[in-house]
């Protein structure tokens, strides 16, 4: 062996500005074996010979080519078999970035109701419409006395499903119109997820159309509602509109965001009918 015309492990880690472990690393994948291996010292040696093979590594995982997808093209290298590994690679980036678009869109969605969370004007009843929405739901009776009793049916809507859609300040629970009416609010009736247009979400759900409503938001949460709920009642009353469907309370902002109680945020929205 002519050791002058080798170099150890480190030195081409240096000259390639990679790390050892990725050197053994690709020895380990068989994409990469050293020239010589020192049977005394262990010392690894490559050749000037093998640097375009690394060269190749090194380019086919800065277009983030997966290991194996780079062993199989060293064990038959030729144009035809890069040009297909360039188009399946392709394929896959071009599906990762509309999926890093649509986690961006989610963004920033809570970024907006966050800002508009924070710019909330509360106690104050307002005419408004809720737009059109997709939700899933849960019904059931449901008493809060604290976070913890949402915990059961917010786990049994997000089930067993690979990606998870309950997102801080999504998830609501709802009031039928009958015991609206009735000035009945001790109970809700069922828990629904809001889905943005960007969620994937293989269960039962349904879409609820755009709707006028009267809306108020408090600082606090699910547990200091009662007295709004007779706030947005009694301005129904005096207004002569009619209750018109289940109200969507959701807190916008609550422990999930903050410990500091004080910048909690629920708003309580009714959907009604009557005079404009």
């Amino acid at each position: 062996m002519e050791e002058q015309k080798l170099f150890q492990i480190g030195e081409v880690a240096r000259l390639f500005h990679l790390s050892v472990s990725s050197l053994r690393h690709y020895e380990a994948a068989e994409l990469l074996t050293p020239e010589y291996v020192d049977p005394s010292s262990n010392y690894r040696y490559y050749s000037v010979r093998q640097f375009e093979v690394l060269n190749t590594i090194r380019y086919l995982r800065a277009l983030d080519m997966p290991l194996a997808e780079i062993a199989a093209f060293l064990k038959n290298r030729d144009i035809p078999v890069m040009e297909e590994k360039l188009r399946q690679q392709k394929a896959i980036v071009a599906e990762k970035a509309r999926e890093l678009r649509r986690i961006e869109r989610k963004i920033d969605n809570r970024l907006q109701q966050l800002s508009d969370a924070q710019r909330s004007v509360c106690g104050q009843v307002r005419r408004d419409r809720l737009r059109p929405c997709r939700i899933a739901w849960v019904k059931r009776p449901l008493k809060i006395r604290n976070a913890l009793d949402m915990e059961a049916p917010i786990r049994e809507l997000e089930g067993d499903r690979s990606e998870a859609v309950v997102f801080l300040g999504k998830v609501g629970v709802g009031i039928s119109a009958e015991d609206l009416r009735a000035g009945r609010f001790d109970e809700y009736d069922r828990v629904f997820l809001v889905l943005d247009q960007e969620d994937r979400f293989d269960g039962e759900t349904v879409t609820l159309p755009e709707t006028p409503c009267v809306s108020i938001r408090f600082r606090g949460g699910h547990t200091e509602a009662r007295t709004f709920y007779e706030r947005l009642l009694s301005y129904i009353r005096e207004n002569d509109l009619e209750v018109a469907g289940f109200s969507r309370e959701i807190t916008m902002v609550d422990y999930g965001l903050t410990s500091d109680t004080e910048k909690f945020v629920t708003e309580i929205s009714i959907p009604v009918t009557g005079p404009a």
